[in-house]
């Protein structure tokens, strides 16, 4: 893997613990100064709460969850490289908390039955995931849960969503999203 395809844990248990992760076109983690927002908005602290990251890529957004106290983190990535990558991060940080499925977004959905505190959703960019996929989500989601939204774009106008925060970095959208 090339040096610079490593990101680093931006607090908690694996505080500056790098995550390595293939080349593979297209994937792109989340920007360190997004998460710290992110992680801001959602209070720091997730103790007891679980986690999805449903296009999990490096692992990133899963893994910084369970270094900052999430009882549990499913990730999943359906390209293979990338779930390798997963396997041997969750193996050096020991997380044991974590589950990893190497499976299609929309195939783990239609056969989940767990509620989650938090989906984060940042599918590959310009192949129009979200208009598909934000209408299944509510069912996966916990009443008072929330939604993460990366997108090239902003979203507006969503029907079953509320967007309670929002922000730009770069070419990322970014988005908080609660069911109305």
């Amino acid at each position: 893997m090339a040096a610079n395809n490593k990101v680093r844990i931006g607090a908690g248990e694996w505080r500056s613990r790098l995550l390595t992760f293939p080349d593979i076109a297209g994937l792109r983690p989340t920007p360190d100064r997004v998460r710290q927002t992110l992680f801001n908005w959602l209070g720091q602290d997730l103790h007891g709460l679980t986690c999805l990251d449903l296009f999990s890529g490096t692992g990133v957004m899963g893994f910084e969850s369970l270094s900052r106290g999430a009882s549990r983190a499913v990730l999943i990535e359906k390209s293979m490289p990338a779930y390798r990558a997963l396997i041997e991060n969750k193996t050096a940080l020991r997380a044991t908390n974590a589950e990893i499925h190497n499976m299609d977004a929309m195939d783990f959905l239609k056969n989940n039955t767990d509620l989650f505190n938090v989906i984060f959703v940042d599918p590959p960019y310009n192949q129009n995931w979200l208009p598909r996929i934000l209408p299944l989500l509510q069912e996966h989601l916990h009443q008072d849960g929330y939604l993460y939204v990366e997108a090239e774009y902003a979203l507006e106008d969503l029907k079953e969503w509320q967007i309670t925060k929002r922000g730009k970095a770069g070419n990322v959208f970014y988005h908080l999203l609660k069911v109305y």
